[in-house]
């Protein structure tokens, strides 16, 4: 039922099924096993407050949708917003995994509904100097605020994070809006005293498309790689247009004032970053658009690619593992991107499982997150500031930066003792 791909349905499966035996006396246990003073998604470390809002430029669900982290002014006003947007992120994973909408809801909603995410809602954007500009891309089953441990503390270091919301049906749950029909405008009150963008449409979910029975993986995983790749280019052409002074509408209508990021961002400095499907968007997105100068695979779901893409990427890789996820048909297609000419990279966090990127991993006790594999051996804080360490020094290197960020070279190398340089998984030389 799961590829290797589906890990967020998996473990949340695992949540499911888990809570629904006995909801009282489960939901207590989780709430025993949750008892930890430091649950919650960490921080941002670097010197930057970090303001989010979300984009979402044309309506129809071939436009730009993502959710935009910044450097941003400190301000007492701004609030968080939730982890979990609303409900139908968690329908769409009940309704992929056959189970129950309500009963799902409410355990959710309970284990994960008071987190908030570590930004500030539409706070003002601080300019120091042209900020470089990363676009990230969320694994399958994922969207677009679960890695906001990662998009935070690299907004806290100066950089402009746009994380895409992917169209293509590989997220559990997304949105675009259509024209209301003339018999629903008909049948609107006629006493509304203003009128604005958002009247004339509907909110139309879109939810993950599983595989149909008998129907072969392949050329579906590759089909909904080029056109996250895809979406991936659009949202930095977006912010090109933004930051050369294009007026937008954004149609979310949020309080974000977006002509403060005219002439803010260095977009000769870009870099795709993700993680899992967003790995293999990451690479693919290499091979489509130049304008990535770098990208950043964490644990990487190689699978969906084509063979004729890996020699046609030109830029450098930073293949970030995790311990327990890779095997070695994965690894050997990681290989196939090796080069004696452009830097290839490649560490394993030793400890770590393939929940160990996305947000999950901080949400739950250590006992209930290592029995859902949301959690590995290692402390899920050391591994993520290991991961976004190696991931600042990487950036330094190939985009140019002039920051501190060099300190941590030797994490690129594997110098730590949380980190294997290199893969764990033992690779017969046929598969090479």
């Amino acid at each position: 039922m799961f590829s290797h791909g589906g890990q967020v349905q998996l473990a949340v499966k695992r949540i499911y099924d888990w809570a629904k035996t006995d909801q009282r006396y489960t939901l207590g246990l989780f709430a025993m096993g949750n008892s930890c003073s430091n649950l919650g998604i960490p921080p941002a470390k670097g010197p930057n407050a970090v303001g989010c809002t979300d984009f979402m430029m044309d309506h129809t669900a071939k436009g730009s949708f993502f959710r935009l982290y910044y450097p941003c002014q400190e301000t007492d006003k701004a609030e968080k917003p939730d982890w979990v947007p609303s409900k139908e992120y968690f329908n769409g994973l009940a309704d992929f995994m056959k189970i129950n909408r309500s009963v799902s809801e409410r355990i959710f909603n309970y284990l994960f509904g008071s987190y908030k995410i570590p930004a500030y809602v539409d706070a003002p954007f601080k300019c120091n100097g042209k900020c470089p500009v990363i676009i990230f891309s969320h694994g399958l089953g994922a969207f677009r605020t679960l890695y906001s441990a990662i998009c935070a503390e690299l907004a806290s270091q100066g950089f402009i994070v746009a994380s895409v919301e992917h169209r293509d049906q590989s997220a559990s749950a997304t949105y675009y809006f259509r024209e209301k029909t003339e018999s629903e405008r008909a049948n609107e009150s006629l006493a509304k005293t203003s009128a604005s963008a958002q009247d004339s449409l509907v909110k139309e979910w879109m939810y993950y498309r599983a595989l149909r029975h008998g129907e072969s993986e392949f050329p579906l995983r590759n089909k909904q790689v080029k056109q996250r790749a895809d979406e991936c280019i659009l949202a930095l052409d977006k912010l090109t247009e933004i930051n050369s002074g294009v007026a937008v509408q954004n149609v979310l209508q949020t309080q974000f004032d977006w002509t403060t990021l005219e002439n803010s961002m260095d977009l000769c400095r870009a870099a795709v970053v993700g993680h899992s499907f967003g790995g293999a968007t990451a690479i693919e997105a290499l091979c489509k658009e130049v304008k990535f100068k770098c990208g950043i695979a964490l644990d990487a779901w190689m699978f969906p690619l084509d063979d004729e893409t890996f020699p046609r990427v030109k830029q450098p890789i930073f293949f970030i593992n995790s311990e327990k996820f890779q095997w070695a048909g994965n690894i050997s297609r990681m290989k196939k991107l090796d080069s004696a000419v452009i830097q290839r990279k490649m560490i394993t966090i030793r400890g770590t499982v393939h929940q160990s990127f996305p947000d999950f991993t901080f949400l739950t006790g250590n006992w209930i997150g290592k029995l859902i594999k949301l959690k590995g051996e290692i402390d899920p804080e050391i591994a993520i500031d290991l991961s976004n360490k190696a991931t600042l020094a990487f950036l330094q290197r190939h985009l140019g930066l002039e920051k501190n960020f060099n300190q941590w070279d030797p994490l690129i190398n594997g110098e730590d003792d949380n980190l294997i340089q290199g893969t764990n998984v033992t690779l017969l030389q046929s598969a090479i």
